[in-house]
């Protein structure tokens, strides 16, 4: 096999570990606790950034195949597998999972009600809404937004 296309394998693979592991603990620990009905491949699928994924692809591939330092590969995918599996713990988890979805002091109109409070997942059809003045989180349809 070509090596550049065993580096970009390689690369993807170990990525594709990585990922899974990040979003399993964002899942577990920020998903869960808050309850929103998500299931982890939509999760999963509908987060992947593609120049991150094939970027970071192509690094760690290049840093497996090409660098003839055991040790420098080892290190880094180390260190990467070590920092995403932190996620694994509920605090870091969490945080993580606030950074990547929580939005803020938001305001979402319907043509019923006005709620405002924080976004805490923007998913397909339905948007995960802790609403203040009701101090509960809803689930608001998107189709019901006004524009």
């Amino acid at each position: 096999m070509n090596r550049a296309i065993q580096a970009l394998l390689s690369g993807i693979f170990i990525t594709f570990i990585l990922d899974f592991f990040l979003f399993l603990g964002i899942l577990l620990n920020y998903i869960n606790y808050y309850n929103i009905d998500l299931y982890y491949n939509i999760l999963f699928a509908d987060n992947q950034n593609g120049f991150l994924f094939f970027g970071l692809s192509i690094i760690l591939g290049y840093i497996v195949v090409y660098v003839q330092n055991y040790k420098v590969s080892l290190i880094t995918v180390g260190v990467l597998s070590f920092l995403v599996l932190l996620t694994l713990f509920q605090s870091i988890g969490h945080s993580v999972g606030e950074v990547m979805f929580m939005q803020k002091d938001k305001v979402l109109e319907t043509s019923k009600r006005t709620y405002s409070g924080d976004i805490l997942y923007d998913g397909r059809e339905q948007i995960a809404f802790y609403e203040r003045n009701l101090n509960k989180i809803i689930k608001i349809s998107k189709k019901d937004l006004k524009k």
